[in-house]
């Protein structure tokens, strides 16, 4: 589908109606104490729509509404072909919504339209649609047991589930979690970020024109406070899926152990390195990938190459190459398909990422940062240990650390509390091959930056996250339990023990 004028886009945008409630067992409902927020557009700070802002009441009304659901069997036990039938429709009817779910996307988080709908949109429909596909090719097992036994092992879904999204990539992230979540035939509670709830509201809408069960798919906009801890600690909740930063995640772990010890999947931050030796072929493609890694969606990716690792023979030549690929990602409104870097989140992430700008050291491009929005940036860092090496600054600042050897350059890459995602660029299939083993990290990119696609599982090491993958058919494992079924077959005179 083509893109649309800026004027277009605009235009298109004043014609959109905003759901503003809670969707909770089949319809949109008000919060139980009756309080909203406001949702506001990043790029422009006008008010978009007054949001109802759920609570603890909510959420246990919400999760006795999802059991429900899991218990009758409306989706839990309905028979696969027809739970892929239904998903089938529903990511039919987003596709049909494409252009208005990727307008409303970018109004809502500042993410530019070319983003949205050549990125978010399909990636969306496309991971609905594969684990809707998966879910009558997933086979159980029967296991190795004598002739006089059965031994099969199944996989049942784990029941109710609370989904708890992130901000940086509202549909994207909803898809990723409630695609193999329905699948496995759970039924979900998801809490949208409080910044970004738009879209989740609307597809909950358009999941029961498809058909999807009452109590199946439910959708509580509010607070962390409000709505995320009430969640984490429920006793009713079976498991939990979160994407987020580190520090919010490891609440999640104490909500857990504080409560019903429920199942706990985390996929949290990152300070993903990019590694550049001596060796590396086609320097402006290298640069191209940097820059895209570094600054694509703002910076506000959890797999972002942030942290530039290069050899010092190659330093200045690629410097200079990123800079000049940076100079093509235009700052700007973010209905504007040639802008390529939109608005940061919020007044707030703003503020944040400026203040890690006024510790850097040596600016060596871009630095500009006003009202909400901050240009391609790279600074040059000497201290491994500085702030803007070590943490998630979440914002388009690309640090530049010189190594001399490619050992030093593994050490560097290693020398961190995160292990999302690496990449390495080097010329030598030997050496691609062993760095690719000895970097700590879920993903390792070689002589590119990306993060695999919908086959291939996704997840960190260390304090970037664990307990399961998104993507991939391993994505269904966290969403289900797995039960050992023994038959006994001996005869009735045999003597049957243990």
């Amino acid at each position: 589908m083509a893109l649309l004028t800026r004027d277009e886009y605009a235009a298109l945008a004043r014609t959109l109606t905003f759901p503003t409630a809670a969707y909770i067992d089949g319809r949109y409902r008000p919060a139980a104490s009756g309080k909203t927020f406001e949702t506001v557009n990043p790029a422009t700070g006008a008010v978009l729509a007054t949001v109802a802002s759920c609570g603890a009441e909510d959420v246990d009304f919400a999760v006795q509404k999802a059991r429900d659901a899991f218990e009758d069997g409306r989706w839990s036990r309905l028979h696969p072909s027809a739970r892929k039938d239904i998903l089938i429709r529903f990511t039919k009817l987003i596709t049909r919504n494409a252009r208005e779910l990727a307008v409303m996307e970018s109004l809502d988080s500042g993410k530019t339209i070319y983003d949205c709908e050549t990125v978010d949109l399909p990636e969306t429909i496309h991971c609905l649609k594969w684990h809707a596909e998966a879910i009558d090719k997933i086979y159980d097992q029967l296991a190795p047991a004598s002739d006089d036994h059965i031994a099969m092992v199944v996989r049942e879904p784990v029941g109710v589930v609370g989904l708890v999204l992130p901000w940086n990539f509202p549909l994207l992230m909803l898809a990723w979690k409630i695609g193999p979540a329905l699948a496995s035939g759970c039924s979900v509670v998801v809490k949208p970020a409080e910044e970004t709830s738009l879209t989740a509201l609307r597809l909950a809408e358009l999941a029961r024109e498809a058909g999807l069960p009452a109590g199946v798919l439910n959708v509580l906009p509010g607070s962390g406070a409000e709505v995320g801890e009430p969640l984490g600690r429920h006793r009713d909740v079976d498991m939990v899926s979160f994407t987020g930063s580190t520090v919010t995640g490891k609440r999640f772990l104490g909500y857990s152990a504080e409560s019903n010890a429920k199942e706990v999947v985390l996929e949290m931050g990152g300070k993903n390195p990019a590694i550049v030796m001596e060796d590396a072929e086609n320097l402006d493609r290298v640069a191209a990938h940097i820059v895209n890694g570094a600054f694509w969606n703002m910076g506000e990716n959890c797999s972002a190459t942030s942290r530039l690792i290069v050899h010092s023979a190659v330093k200045e030549d690629l410097l200079k190459r990123i800079a000049s690929h940076a100079r093509e990602w235009s700052v700007g409104d973010p209905l504007d398909p040639q802008t390529r870097v939109g608005a940061l989140v919020s007044q707030r992430h703003f503020e944040k990422v400026c203040g890690y700008l006024d510790q850097a050291d040596t600016l060596l491009f871009g630095g500009k940062a006003k009202d909400g929005f901050v240009e391609p940036t790279a600074v040059e860092i000497s201290d491994t240990g500085h702030a803007l090496a070590r943490e998630e600054i979440f914002g388009p600042v690309l640090s530049v650390i010189t190594v001399n050897s490619f050992e030093e350059a593994i050490s560097v890459a290693n020398d961190t509390e995160y292990g999302l995602c690496a990449a390495l660029f080097t010329g030598n299939a030997k050496r691609a091959l062993r760095g690719a083993r000895m970097l700590r990290a879920g993903t390792v990119t070689v002589n590119s930056f990306g993060e695999g696609d919908i086959s291939t599982p996704f997840g960190g090491w260390k304090q970037s996250g664990f307990g399961g993958r998104d993507n991939s058919v391993h994505a269904h494992d966290q969403y289900t339990q797995l039960k050992t079924i023994w038959i006994d077959l001996a005869d009735d005179e045999d003597e049957a023990v243990g």
